[in-house]
Parts: C-alpha cells; structure tokens; sequence
C-alpha cells in the first residue's frame, strides 16, 4: 500500500503553480545541469547562460572606472551602481526614503558589521538569537557583554511580553539585537516575520532592542516584502547568489530609523571619510550624506554590481517573480516530501527520518520553505551513513548537502543531540564534512534537498527512484 501511495504521488496531475518553462528552458540556459540532479539550491542556486552573456557584453560594450574619481569612466560606474542600489531595494518592495542599502560580500559580511557596530556602543550590548540560527548569526554572540539563545517560538514571545521588565532589570543603559533566520538553512521551516514590529512595539527608548534578519535562505525561492518600515526588520542581510547564482554578492538592507547604532564604527575605510589627518594629530570627518558612504569600506565590488543588474533582468524574463519561483518550487517540496514519507523496507519499516517542525506545512509558505531534511534507516533500523549516501547519489549524478549544514542548533534540536554529546564526538574525531558521521547510534547531521526555481518534476521522481534503487 506504501509503494502505491508514492507512486501515485509522482504521478499526481501537475498543477498550474508548476512553472512547465522550466523543463524547455534548462537545455538553452543551463547547460552545467545537463544530467545532474542539483538539489542544493540553499547553498547556492546555479546561474543561467544568459545571464554571464549579458553581463559580458555590458563589460566589454563600456569603460567601468573605480567609482573614486571624477573620471567619466568613474562616473558611469558611480551612476550605474546607485541605480543598481535603487533598484535592488525595489525587488524588495523597499522605499529609499525609509531604507538604505548596504553592498557587502554576502550575509554574513553584513551580519559581522551589524555586530561589530554594535560592539562600539558605550555599555556594550546584549544579543539574543533564535535556536535556528545559522552559525554565522550564532557567532555575533561573541562580541556581546550578554548573550542568549531562544530554543522555541513560544519562548521568544513569551520574552517580548515580559520585555518591559527584562528591561529594568539592566543595571545601565545598553543596547540589545535580537537575530533570527526568516527561514531555517537545515529544515526549510519559516519563523514569524512579525518579530521586528512586535519588538519595536514593546521596547523602551532608554533599553531599545533591534531586530536582525537573515533573509537569505528565504529570498532564495520566496519575496520579502519591507512595504511597511513599521513592521520591517531594522536589519535585513542576505545574498544574492543564493537568488541569481551569480555575482557572489549580499546586501546588507537598513531600516533609517534604526541606523544611530551603526554610526558608532569607529573604523573608517577608503572612501567613508571627507578628511583625514595623520601626523601631530589624529582628526577626520565622516561621510554624512548617506551611510551606505560610512559603512562601504575602500572601492566597491564594482563588476559584481553591474553583474547584478543584469541578474535582475534575466531572473524577470525566466522565472517572473519570486512569488513564482515560490509556487513552483513549494509544490516539488511537497511531492518530494510525501513521496519519501510514503517509502517502507520489506519488512514495512520506514527508509526515511524526516525532519519537518510539528507547526509548518508544505501547502502553507508562510510556515515551511522548499527543503526537505531526512537520514536514511536500513531495514534493521540502523543509520546509514549520509557520506556513503553522497558516495552511491554521485554515481547517479545527484547532488545535495548533508552534514551539521552551518547549523548547531538546528542539527542539535533535529537529532535530539545534547551539548555533551556534541563535544564527545568531537573529541571522538568528528569535524565538519568529514565520514566520521555516526556516533553514540546516533547520526551527526542530516541530509538536506533544497529546491529552487530550475528544478523539474524529474529530479524528484529520479532522487526518490535512487532511495529506492540504493536503500
């Protein structure tokens, strides 16, 4: 009955969401994906041919100076990159009047300049993140006087009722940043995105606490919309490869009402300041026009910019937008995620542990994203090893994450590993992407299938064809 079950589930009626463009276009676009199964779109999602044809002719077609100068070169390349600013505050539904955009290496770039400005303040601050956090947002901890990590949903809204009296039990004026991810890297599930607004609603002006998004592994398949700086993150950070594939680039988006913390930096870089004394006395003037001026450090990643650009336009005419992208990858999650549920050995036992939060559903986006997390049981219901996994999915040209995936939390909450466990197994020898993978009868992390906006109908049938075939 098992059996049939999956079977029917992969030949379910495709429904109108499913964006059919996609099984004509990857040919022509996607040639790097010609006999590939690519299920690890929340790494990074590959990048279409013609978008590195049109990115080249705009290079070779003008002269692109260091935006430094009053060269025409440099102006062009200045003038291009404040529209490319613009414009990449308007995919996110941004008014410039209320947001500045910050160019940075990717999210975590942004997330270690959010902290390392809060770091400045006079008493230091408190930081608070949620259990699914990426590491990257977990490691901002360490440049706090204070630090704690929420294990639940119900407990950070319990935290921000009592907020007022958290407050007045500071004994100084000291600034907190609340970080969390709009969507879990390891298990796809999405967190509230009101946080931000109730937050604000609840702080004082003396102990203000600001909220801090990563946004990148939701914007990879799904729109955020920022229409309502009132309700918005103070600080959004993300990375646009994750979207477009290329360039290796991230924003780091502001809220202008919540930007007094991030002019404490006391660093300054090439291009922040106006003037700048260095030998019987140590003076200088900041930039204050913009603080994207005060917070991009030496000549910006000029062709990455303008590669940008580019990236907008042809995401456009392949994919619509990225409520579409949404719909058509929601729908493959969910068939992959019922097609794995449905899968038993011969003895009726089940091939796959599945790792979905008890709250969120494939047919609700609000709550779960398009990853599925799993590890795989022998008939015997031991663990099979995720490195042998991969080894046996490379000869069928499939290809995923497996691991801690970035995220100790996550992974530790989802294989109910306590702290001490964690440590000895890394006293045991176990280290990151290496085969040292089950300890204690316990596997070490999971295997991750992202989904993103050039996947087909074939990938899923033919990774649950491999389950089958191997386990």
């Amino acid at each position: 009955m098992a059996a049939m079950n999956q079977s029917t589930v992969l030949q379910e009626t495709i429904p109108p969401a499913y964006n059919e463009n996609v099984d004509r276009m990857r040919l022509e676009e996607y040639p790097t994906l010609r006999d590939t199964v690519y299920l690890d779109h929340a790494s990074t999602t590959p990048y279409p041919k013609s978008l590195i044809e049109r990115f080249s002719n705009d290079l070779t077609q003008s002269l692109f100076g260091n935006p430094h100068s009053t060269s025409a070169s440099s102006q062009l390349s200045t003038r291009r990159i404040e529209d490319v600013r613009l414009r990449a505050l308007r995919f996110f539904n941004a008014d410039p009047d209320h947001y500045d955009l910050v160019f940075v290496a990717n999210a975590t770039a942004g997330i270690k300049l959010v902290a390392e400005c809060f770091r400045e303040q006079p008493a230091g601050f408190w930081f608070g993140y949620h259990r699914d956090a990426h590491t990257s947002l977990v490691g901002a901890r360490e440049h706090a006087v204070e630090h704690r990590c929420f294990g639940h949903d119900v407990e950070v809204e319990d935290w921000m009722q009592d907020l007022k009296m958290v407050q007045t039990s500071w004994s100084e004026a000291r600034l907190g940043l609340y970080g969390y991810p709009a969507q879990s890297n390891l298990n796809g599930r999405r967190l509230p995105l009101s946080w931000p607004g109730l937050l604000r609603s609840t702080c004082s002006s003396r102990n203000r606490i600001y909220s801090l998004l990563d946004a990148a592994a939701l914007v990879s398949t799904s729109a955020l919309d920022l229409n309502d700086p009132s309700q918005a993150p103070d600080f959004t950070v993300l990375s646009f490869y994750k979207i477009f594939g290329f360039p290796d680039l991230g924003a780091l988006i502001i809220r202008k009402d919540s930007s007094t913390p991030l002019r404490c930096r006391r660093y300054f870089g090439g291009g922040t300041v106006e003037m700048v004394t260095c030998t019987d006395e140590s003076w200088h003037v900041r930039k204050q026009n913009n603080l994207h001026e005060q917070l991009e450090d030496g000549t910006l990643p000029i062709h990455s910019i303008l590669a940008l650009d580019s990236a907008f336009d042809v995401h456009a005419r392949l994919f619509g937008s990225l409520n579409q992208v949404s719909a058509h990858t929601m729908f493959l999650a969910s068939r992959l995620h019922r097609s794995l549920s449905y899968l038993r050995h011969a003895n009726g036992s089940l091939v796959c542990a599945l790792y979905k939060d008890a709250q969120s559903s494939y047919d609700e986006p609000r709550t779960q994203g398009p990853i599925v997390a799993l590890n795989l049981r022998s008939s015997r219901g031991e663990w099979i090893s995720n490195a042998e996994v991969e080894k046996l999915a490379a000869i069928r040209n499939i290809q995923f994450r497996s691991g801690g995936l970035c995220n100790p939390g996550g992974v530790a909450a989802s294989l109910d590993l306590a702290p001490w466990e964690m440590k000895r197994n890394f006293s045991a020898g176990q280290r990151c992407g290496n085969e040292n993978d089950i300890l204690g009868r316990k596997p070490t992390g999971v295997i991750r299938l992202s989904l993103g906006a050039t996947n087909n109908t074939e990938d899923i049938t033919a990774f649950v064809r491999f389950v089958e075939e191997f386990f």
